[in-house]
């Protein structure tokens, strides 16, 4: 049977085949690496993701209970436990990362757009743990929310941002915040497999 030469049809494969020349199958999935990659260093971003990814279910798992659950139950304590201990993690390790790319140069040869998407990962996810230590439910993210009103009075962007606003928070903590988030980190990753990790200064100069 003879095959519609559609338009649609000709977009699908053009967009194919732009995909395939931009993101060959043996950048996605490689199967050999270079030698340098197995140095602990290049262990900083999977570690990172990781443990982002364990922030990520423990705090959809919270969401879907509620703060009853998460407050007053057994269960939930522990589940907050290790959202808490995980974002300390998170953090740990991205720092790590951060550095440890910034003193490689990791935005050496076309790999800027790479090094700016992490640094707005890093901006948001600091923005995240914001919302997320404002809305902990004790007397102290509470006494915290009062100063952080205060702050934000003082340089005039209390009327955009309300810390004192449960419901706000919320939301940018559990929905909006977590999809630019997620966003984020597929189109970094992408553009990982796209143009490969860095190499070592050191490399370059044999």
């Amino acid at each position: 049977m003879r095959a519609m030469n559609h338009p649609l049809m000709n977009l699908t494969k053009a967009l194919r085949n732009k995909i395939e020349q931009e993101l060959p199958m043996e950048h996605l999935l490689p199967d050999r690496l270079p030698i340098y990659v197995s140095s602990f260093v290049y262990m900083f971003g999977i570690l990172t993701m990781a443990s982002f990814i364990l922030v990520i279910l423990s705090g959809m798992t919270m969401a879907f209970e509620g703060p009853l659950w998460y407050q007053f139950s057994a269960a939930g304590a522990v589940m907050r436990s290790i959202h808490f201990w995980g974002v300390q993690v998170f953090f740990f390790f991205l720092f790590l990362h951060f550095f440890s790319v910034f003193f490689m140069a990791g935005w050496r040869e076309g790999r800027a757009a790479t090094w700016i998407i992490g640094s707005f990962l890093l901006l948001f996810s600091i923005v995240e743990a914001f919302t997320g230590f404002l809305t902990q439910g004790g007397f102290f993210a509470q006494w915290n929310q009062v100063q952080s009103k205060d702050a934000f009075n003082s340089i005039g962007i209390s009327g955009f941002f309300n810390v004192l606003n449960n419901g706000q928070l919320y939301g940018l903590h559990i929905s909006i915040i977590p999809a630019i988030l997620v966003l984020l980190l597929i189109i970094h990753l992408t553009l990982i497999r796209q143009k490969g990790v860095v190499p070592p200064i050191e490399a370059l100069k044999k």
